[in-house]
């Protein structure tokens, strides 16, 4: 990418793209490093997760931490906010500020949520520890920035600040807002699962809270066949990278919330949950009332 520089800023943006493949990969070993599931070795998938970590600009142990809780309570409506995207009930919204209604329209906006987002989150928010983050998790923030610190040291000193700034950026902005849009799709579609805590089943959260998503077969080499999303909730200890070998008889439940390349598109819509009709909802079916 930065001999391609000096021959056309569009050739740099095509290597961005082709980018895109490695580091979704990467990041599946990061992934399954934290579920202690690539490496037989403990330390060995601490060590991969926390290089993996660096080369995807997210600290290994921290993420890792806040993962295991959305593992728990994904689809649980009363342990929303660790590692899952922000999601309002129909109510929430109607009896929040106007500011907060605001905050909430921008985050789920798609230009904010994928072209603005990669950048907010992988360069600002995973900068900064949990405040209920253990020591070692929070250390972990800590260690993860020092080497991203050393690493732009050291890629500035090679080819420039300027140089390094415009490829570094372009990789985050491509490869983030692809990785946001295949986790988004894993939890938002029609016919998903939300309940409150004393309905919420563990079981039916994975298989009905996480989406099946086919891709071509080269994508889901690429993407360490993280459309098999409802296997991996069942049982996290199952790589990702392993999980199309479980799924040879998908459930009535994995057909259900089957979904492709263009059929994901009809999650864009998507904004707030109706507990009283179990579907989604868009805001502007929400009443005058909500502003």
């Amino acid at each position: 990418m930065y001999w391609s520089l000096s021959v056309s800023n569009w050739l740099t943006l095509l290597f961005a793209i082709l980018s895109l493949g490695f580091l979704v990969r990467i990041f599946i070993i990061f992934h399954d490093c934290g579920h202690g599931s690539f490496l037989k070795s403990r330390r060995a998938n601490d060590i991969v997760g926390f290089i993996a970590g660096v080369v995807t600009f997210t600290p290994y142990l921290h993420w890792s931490w806040q993962h295991a809780i959305h593992h728990g309570t994904s689809g649980d409506l009363d342990r929303r906010g660790s590692g899952d995207l922000w999601t309002l009930t129909v109510q929430e919204y109607l009896e929040a500020s106007r500011w907060k209604r605001f905050a909430y329209r921008m985050a789920r906006n798609p230009f904010c949520l994928f072209i603005v987002g990669p950048f907010v989150v992988f360069i600002v928010i995973q900068r900064f520890p949990s405040p209920k983050a253990p020591p070692r998790q929070r250390n972990s923030v800590a260690w993860t920035n020092l080497a991203l610190l050393g690493v732009a040291c050291a890629m500035s000193l090679a080819f420039g600040v300027t140089e390094f700034l415009l490829i570094q950026l372009s990789i985050t902005t491509i490869v983030g807002a692809v990785g946001i849009w295949l986790f988004y799709v894993q939890h938002q579609f029609e016919g998903v699962y939300w309940e409150r805590g004393a309905k919420w089943d563990y079981t039916a959260a994975a298989m009905q809270g996480s989406s099946f998503y086919k891709l071509p077969r080269i994508l889901q080499w690429l993407t360490g066949n993280i459309g098999f999303h409802h296997i991996h909730h069942l049982s996290p200890r199952i790589p990702e990278l392993q999980a199309a070998e479980v799924s040879r008889m998908p459930s009535r439940s994995s057909r259900r919330s089957r979904r492709d390349a263009v059929t994901s598109l009809a999650s864009l819509p998507l904004r707030l949950w109706d507990e009283r009709g179990k579907t989604w909802s868009g805001i502007g079916r929400c009443g005058t009332s909500a502003g």
